[in-house]
């Protein structure tokens, strides 16, 4: 086996490449990093001196306030995870579909399909229309599927996985299968679903992310507090601070910690999701590289 002597030059050019790495790397993380430890200074400390990368001062005010129901928050954990889950699987699976049946020449009126799918990012009924629909015709308030189906679909992601099942997916390819006696479904999951992990894991993050982050739709459409998501419930209890109305049995005095409390809310819904994105990494790269190597 040949190895390759390393020279000054090409000792110089990985150090080189680690420290500006490095250091872009620092830069992205360290405000996540003053982010959290801000959440655990006092209130006190904030207003008086600013955010500090040192923690002085700690104090656990604004988590305490925060769980001050922790079996809410859990609650709250709990049907946002859920939806977060679910929504986001038969999103891409139906999203898929969608694009699957639009990538097939012989399907006929395929491009008027999807011009009346794009037509819908251009044009909307409005958001009277769009909570009568949803409360009166479909009669969805105070249910779980309310928070699954709103945002379930996204007409620029079904165009996203047309257009990356048209590049990355030969016609031939499918054509071979169709000979060998396969249906479209049967093509669809064992073909175009595997082939298309890249751009489903790039999209599933995103549609996760809305999930995760909407506290729209509950505002509008629930009222039962045991159906609440993780952000409903921050918010509410943001509003309850920023109005200086929380529990008096736990706070009574003023100085309530209103720019602690944000940052620890940040921390609480971010975390989780953060934590996410290392698992579908390697698929972003793989996407990147997609049709870069030839055969």
């Amino acid at each position: 086996m040949v190895t390759l002597k390393k020279t000054a030059d090409y000792i110089a050019l990985n150090i080189i490449s680690y420290v500006v790495v490095g250091f872009f790397a620092l830069f992205t993380v360290f405000p996540f990093i003053l982010l959290v430890v801000n959440s655990f200074t006092s209130e006190h400390y904030i207003l008086n001196y600013g955010f500090s990368i040192i923690p002085r001062e700690l104090s656990l005010d604004a988590y305490s306030l925060i769980f001050i129901y922790p079996e809410r928050i859990i609650r709250a954990y709990g049907v946002t995870i859920f939806i977060t889950a679910v929504g986001t699987i038969i999103s891409l699976f139906l999203s898929s579909m969608a694009a699957y049946v639009m990538f097939r020449k012989e399907i006929k009126y395929r491009n008027a399909l999807a011009f009346f799918i794009f037509f819908t990012t251009l044009f909307n009924g409005g958001l009277a229309p769009y909570y009568i629909i949803v409360s009166n015709t479909l009669h969805l308030q105070d249910n779980l599927l309310v928070l699954l189906l709103v945002p379930m679909f996204s007409a620029m992601n079904i165009l996203i996985l047309r257009n990356f099942i048209k590049g990355s997916i030969p016609d031939s390819l499918v054509e071979s299968a169709k000979i060998d006696g396969a249906g479209d479904f049967r093509i669809f999951i064992q073909m175009i679903l595997p082939l298309s992990k890249a751009a489903l894991a790039s999209i599933g993050l995103f549609t996760a992310l809305g999930y995760w982050n909407d506290w729209w739709t509950p505002m509008m459409f629930m009222q039962n507090d045991k159906l609440f998501p993780l952000q409903y419930v921050l918010y509410q209890i943001l509003s309850s601070a920023n109005m200086s109305s929380v529990v008096s049995s736990y706070v009574s005095r003023l100085d309530m910690p209103k720019e602690t409390l944000k940052l620890a809310m940040t921390v609480i819904s971010a975390g989780p999701i953060v934590f996410l994105y290392p698992f579908v990494q390697k698929y972003f790269v793989k996407g990147v590289t997609i049709g870069a190597v030839k055969g």
